[in-house]
């Protein structure tokens, strides 16, 4: 069957060798992405007491960090800035993406939001944000009356 869609539709071996073309072309991967806005990997992990996020920033610089928290929506953003390039000489391939980052994260009710707070080192941003007092697991004792 194959054969015969490729002798009696010729479209279709158009096709593939416009689709071999395409994907064996060396293009930059710039090409199909704006490399001015990107977005962070980030882990969100919860502990007995609170909970951790960590985010992959290398290249960002702490001043260029925004951390805020508006209903219970935890937003982080800022930018890597541009290095100076005279020219795009040498580069066969330029995949660091630079530029505006911005990431969005639902909280919980149970988080305490006046007391979050965040470290950076080695471009590694990790933002506790503790659990309310009432949120915490408390074990009660039940007795049972016969």
């Amino acid at each position: 069957m194959n054969g015969l869609r490729r002798n009696y539709f010729p479209i279709y071996k158009d096709f593939g060798s416009l689709l071999d073309n395409f994907l064996s072309t060396q293009t930059d991967d710039a090409t199909f992405g704006d490399l001015s806005k990107w977005a962070p990997a980030v882990d969100i992990k919860e502990e007995k007491k609170r909970f951790l996020v960590i985010a992959d920033l290398p290249g960002v610089e702490k001043d260029d960090i925004h951390i805020s928290l508006e209903n219970n929506i935890l937003t982080l953003q800022g930018s890597r800035s541009y290095e100076k390039r005279d020219t795009q000489e040498g580069y066969s391939r330029i995949e660091r993406s630079l530029g505006q980052f911005h990431r969005q994260f639902t909280l919980p009710q149970t988080v305490e939001e006046s007391k979050i707070s965040a470290k950076y080192k080695n471009g590694i941003l990790e933002i506790s944000i503790p659990k309310k007092e009432q949120a915490l697991e408390k074990r009660i004792e039940v007795k049972i009356e016969e």
